[in-house]
């Protein structure tokens, strides 16, 4: 296993498995801590998906400390761990406690944080992190109901994180080389630097750094500079091709939308606008009892066999600080997530079996809650979200996709790629 992965929610988890296949390297998706039985062999690179990103800190260390402990077991060369490419994350943590505790594991005295893809618009520069052409605490992202990033600064951010020192290398000196870089990242090493973050304004700059970075035992990051460390890897793989189309077992179509986030709201909008059925859900009338996931899951499975049903709880930011004001953070989000994952149960047993869901913790509860241990990656839809099939537990083919990615019209295009596995040779 060329690379063994360790990211904090599914949604990054099924990005990076994208970047790594679509560069050629044989990649799996593990959804949890992997099970003594099962079978991680056979892959160029095994991603380990936790839901960890806003846990308490001392709890995701743990989580992911038991993740890469089976990871290298299974035969892992080098390590990497994936958070968002907006760095998604409190004072207390949890980057930086992780990352302090991986490195302690895997011995490495220093490492990167590289969190930009700049396909999807986030770029570090000057080691501030921008969102399209805004800083980061300009952006819709400054509002996110469990991660607040109102600090564009990653050094100084992390430095709030980890007692580590943190420093930071320029895009001026990536561009000069991977010798340059090199000697740059040896240089803040014997100045007693730990954590480095690293500029990066476009792709060449991911695969500079995945050259530079490659033998390094823990690398930390988003999905982007899995690009740069796949291309720097991939001599030794047996290279394959990423997939165009998927095929996809024969049943209905529906989408489980969790994620509050302005792009989300603006998918949802736009299949509204084309004519899907649409369902929200009501968190006041949940905690009330006027509504319920058997409920909700009756209306879909009421509507034409044709159609896709779209089920949302996707407030404004106005709306959910009212919701989180009364009912709580925590528990507003685990109603809703807990809701939707028993919406998919029954929409299981009803038939449908070509799901996709938005939100990275949405995702997990619903892939927790319909058994899905294992997945093989399938075509991309968007930069950062490919569809993915179910190699253990019912068969199934997912689109996990992360609140923030994706185009307008995501909803309603991804439907295109998936043909019927009769057709398929």
């Amino acid at each position: 296993m060329l690379i063994g992965a360790v990211a904090d929610d599914i949604t990054g988890a099924t990005d990076l498995c994208l970047m790594l296949s679509r560069s050629g390297l044989k990649t799996r998706q593990v959804i949890g801590l992997p099970g003594p039985q099962m079978d991680l062999s056979g892959a160029d690179a095994v991603v380990v998906a936790l839901k960890s990103r806003t846990i308490p800190a001392a709890d995701a260390v743990e989580m992911s400390l038991q993740a890469a402990k089976a990871l290298r077991a299974a035969g892992a060369q080098r390590l990497m761990f994936k958070y968002c490419s907006t760095f998604d994350s409190t004072d207390e943590g949890n980057i930086g406690p992780v990352t302090e505790a991986l490195m302690e594991f895997t011995g490495a005295t220093l490492t990167i944080a590289c969190p930009a893809f700049p396909a999807t618009g986030r770029t570090v520069y000057k080691g501030h992190l921008f969102v399209g052409d805004r800083l980061l605490s300009e952006s819709p992202l400054k509002d996110h109901p469990l991660t607040p990033m109102r600090d564009p600064d990653l050094v100084r951010v992390l430095g709030r994180q980890t007692a580590l020192k943190v420093g930071s290398i320029d895009v001026t000196t990536i561009r000069q080389g991977e010798a340059a870089l090199r000697k740059a990242l040896e240089a803040a090493r014997a100045a007693g630097t730990r954590i480095v973050v690293t500029d990066t304004i476009d792709e060449s700059d991911l695969m500079t750094l995945g050259a530079a970075c490659a033998e390094m035992p823990l690398i930390t990051g988003g999905s982007g500079i899995g690009l740069g460390l796949a291309a720097a890897l991939r001599d030794q793989s047996d290279a394959h091709s990423a997939p165009d189309r998927m095929p996809a077992p024969e049943g209905r179509c529906a989408i489980l939308a969790g994620s509050c986030s302005v792009a989300t709201r603006g998918q949802i909008a736009a299949a509204q606008a084309a004519g899907l059925p649409s369902r929200a859900l009501d968190v006041e009338a949940l905690t009330e009892g006027r509504q319920s996931a058997d409920e909700i899951a009756d209306w879909a499975i009421a509507q034409p066999a044709d159609s896709t049903p779209l089920i949302y709880s996707s407030a404004d930011p106005a709306q959910l600080s009212k919701i989180q004001s009364r009912l709580g953070r925590d528990a507003s989000g685990a109603l809703v997530e807990d809701t939707l994952a028993a919406v998919a149960e029954r929409l299981r047993d009803a038939g449908f079996t070509r799901m996709l869901i938005a939100g990275g913790e949405t995702s997990g509860a619903v892939t927790t809650a319909l058994g899905v241990r294992l997945l093989d990656i399938g075509p991309e839809i968007d930069p950062g979200v490919p569809w993915t099939m179910s190699l253990s537990g019912p068969r199934l083919a997912l689109a996990l996709k992360s609140g923030n990615f994706g185009a307008e019209d995501f909803f309603l295009k991804a439907w295109d790629l998936l043909e019927p596995e009769a057709e398929h040779v």
